[in-house]
Parts: structure tokens; sequence; C-alpha cells
């Protein structure tokens, strides 16, 4: 056994949400792999499944809707199902109840988020910012949104942000971490510059929900999106979720009214009227299976703090990056990653040559990351289930890989 391998044996023996791993469908390896165990790290593409879910979901199909049918709008809590799981998931973002609503796509709610952000800036501010380095959809939505309300769409990367902010900017959307290369962005001191113009700040949180401290509320963050597959494990497609700072919560004027977010959506009245609070944030019929598949997935969380999470998440990419810099020879990757723990999310992003194979290779031999074109291997480590042995043997793998391709 190699000192890597023993000293990841005693961190996973130090781990304290070791616990949680068994709470989580984690298939040992593939029929085609060659390895003994398998090591999943695309859990910020789509989490594992929680052991809890399928029960749950057989429950929701076979009892509530198959025998009480539509009773259990009122008796299973499905009406309120989307402001329900929204409280669920605010103290993983630093939000107080009553600001987080569930549903819909990420990209329904970045269009709502980012139209409602222009119309509350209101007239004379003509220009919206948009990351630069953005998820592409992010990009389009803004795109959009700049026809829709009349303004202008200025990409800009979001070091590029504090110098481009003047009295015309209404409003800025941004990422908190990098997709690509897992970067964290300066959440407090970007919104805070925002807020300095009199702009309203939009923050994506895909690639941070559930992987480390937010803090919307510490730092006044006005608007803010997310999806649930990744870090959260709600399973593919399950509903995002939209944050309303309450303080803002009146004047949150959306571009997608449905019956839904009316005042009174059983009054069937022709004339629009919005209900109070985040709940404005609704739109139609909310997508029952998947949101309570989210809500059993969530329960995990009553034994974990997200600062707990953002501890072992820091040890285990530390780690990561040690074992490649041993196992992987010299010069065939580097690390698009920044090494300092303030600027960097949960994922570790390594440029290589022949990456698609690479990771292709990788799959075979049971350890699962992702490629991004054109030369990225991308390498997701949700703290929930993911171990010190699973980091050391990946790295391993990763550097066998490399170290049978001709250079």
């Amino acid at each position: 056994m190699s000192d890597l391998s023993m000293r990841a044996e005693k961190l996973d023996s130090e781990d304290e949400l070791a616990h949680l791993r068994g709470r989580f469908v984690l298939d040992s390896v593939s029929d085609h792999a060659a390895d003994a165990a398998g090591v999943y790290l695309d859990g910020n593409s789509l989490g594992a499944l929680p052991a809890n879910v399928p029960g749950r979901v057989e429950d929701v199909v076979r009892r509530q809707w198959g025998e009480l049918r539509i009773r259990s709008w009122e008796e299973s809590g499905w009406w309120t199902a989307p402001e329900r799981i929204g409280d669920r998931i605010a103290p993983l973002v630093g939000a107080a109840p009553g600001q987080i609503v569930v549903g819909d796509s990420t990209s329904v709610n970045v269009f709502k988020a980012l139209v409602a952000a222009v119309r509350m800036a209101g007239e004379g501010r003509d220009e919206i910012l948009v990351d630069a380095t953005t998820f592409p959809t992010d990009g389009y939505i803004a795109e959009s949104a700049a026809r829709l309300t009349g303004r202008t769409l200025r990409p800009v990367t979001p070091a590029e942000v504090p110098g481009a902010l003047s009295g015309r900017t209404a409003a800025v959307l941004l990422n908190h971490v990098d997709y690509r290369t897992g970067r964290l962005h300066d959440l407090p001191s970007l919104t805070s510059a925002v807020h300095a113009v009199g702009a309203i700040a939009v923050w994506d949180l895909c690639h941070s929900a559930g992987a480390l401290p937010v803090g919307l509320d510490e730092h006044g963050v006005d608007l803010a999106v997310g999806c649930t597959y990744k870090y959260l494990n709600g399973g593919p497609g399950s509903p995002a979720y939209l944050y309303v700072r309450s303080e803002l919560q009146d004047r949150f004027d959306s571009p997608l009214p449905g019956w839904n977010s009316h005042a009174d959506p059983f009054g069937m009245r022709t004339d629009y009227a919005p209900a109070p609070g985040a709940l404005r944030g609704r739109v139609g019929t909310p997508d029952i299976l998947s949101m309570l598949a989210l809500e059993a997935a969530l329960e995990v969380w009553d034994d974990a703090s997200v600062h707990a999470v953002r501890a072992k998440s820091l040890a285990l990419t530390d780690f990561f990056l040690e074992c490649v810099t041993a196992y992987v020879p010299e010069g065939a990757v580097a690390s698009l990653t920044p090494a300092a723990h303030e600027e960097r999310g949960s994922q570790v992003a390594l440029r290589c040559a022949d990456a698609g194979d690479v990771m292709k290779r990788l799959i075979e031999r049971g350890v699962v990351g992702d490629f991004r074109n054109p030369d990225v291997l991308r390498f997701g480590f949700t703290p929930l289930y993911v171990g010190f042995a699973d980091v050391e043997r990946a790295a391993r793998v990763l550097g066998e890989v490399l170290g049978q391709l001709p250079r």
C-alpha cells in the first residue's frame, strides 16, 4: 500500500460525513470496468441517487396518485410543495424561509429573474451585464431578455464587472462557480459593487448550492436561481428554484405570470393579481413526481451542515491535486482550477491532450468524470458520498491511463 493510499484510509476513518455515503446508491463498478471498485466524480453534472428516493416515489405514484388521486393536492401537501421544498433548500444557500420557490427549469428561472430585475431597475438603465464565461444557456437567456426589454447586452468576465458597472447598468447576471474551471467568484464583493451603482444582482448557483456556503441573505443578493440535480441530488431534470429577497418581493414583476402565481388561483379571474411573497415566482402546475423525489433527496441534509461539506470539499480537492502531482506523468495535465481555497468550488478541471479519449478510458476503468470541449477533464467532488480513497484511486488510474498513451 502506498503512502497516499494509507493517508486516504486514515482521512476516511476521521471523516465526520463518512456515514452519509451509505444513504446513496453507489454501484461498485460497471460490468465492463477492469478495477474492483467504481468512483463517481460526476456529481457536478448529476448527483447520485439517494437510497430513500425510490420508496418515496413509489408511495407518491401508488398511494398518493393511485389511491388518493386529486385529494393529494391537499391531503398529501402537493399544493404547498414549491414553497415547502424552497424552505428546505433555503438554509443550504443562506436564506431565511419564505424567499425560495421551487419549480420550472434553471433556464426558465433565469429568464424570470433577469427580466424582473430589469423591470425593478426602472427606466434610464439601458444595459445588462452578463458573465462572458457563463454556461451557454445563461447567455442565450440574457440575450433574449435584453431584446425583450429593449436593453443592450454587454458580456464581461466577472473580473471586469466592477469596471464595467455604471449608472446605465440595470442588472448583472453572474455564475457563482464557473462550470468549466471550477473557479469560485467573489459573490460578496461583486454583489456590493453592483449595488453601489443601483443595479440588481442575479446569481446562478448551479455549481455551488449544496457544495459550499452561499450567504444570500448575509450578502444582500437580490435574485438567485439554481438547479437541484447536481450537489442536491434531486435526480435528472429535477425542478430548479428561484430566490427573491424579501425586501424585493412586492416589486417582483414576473414575465411569466401564471395561474399558480395568482393571488386567487382558483378564482379563475381574467385579470392578473400576483400572489404575495416568493409565490410570485410560480407559473403553472407543479411537477409533483420530480418535486417530491427532490424533497426526499434533501432529507440527507438533516444530518449534514453545509460548512462541514465545504471543509471536506476543500480537503478532497486538495488531496486529489496532490495525488495527481504524485501519479500523473509530469506535463501531462495542467490544472485550470485555482489553488486558493477562496477561489475554488467543488470540482477540479484538468487540461490535457486527447481529453475525450482519456475520459473514455477512465470510465472504462470505473472512474467517472466528464469531458468538456476541447481539452478539459472535469472531476466533481460531492462530499456527502465521495471519500478520500475514491480520490486517491481516481488520480492513480488517471496516471496509469496517461502513462499508457503515446507521447
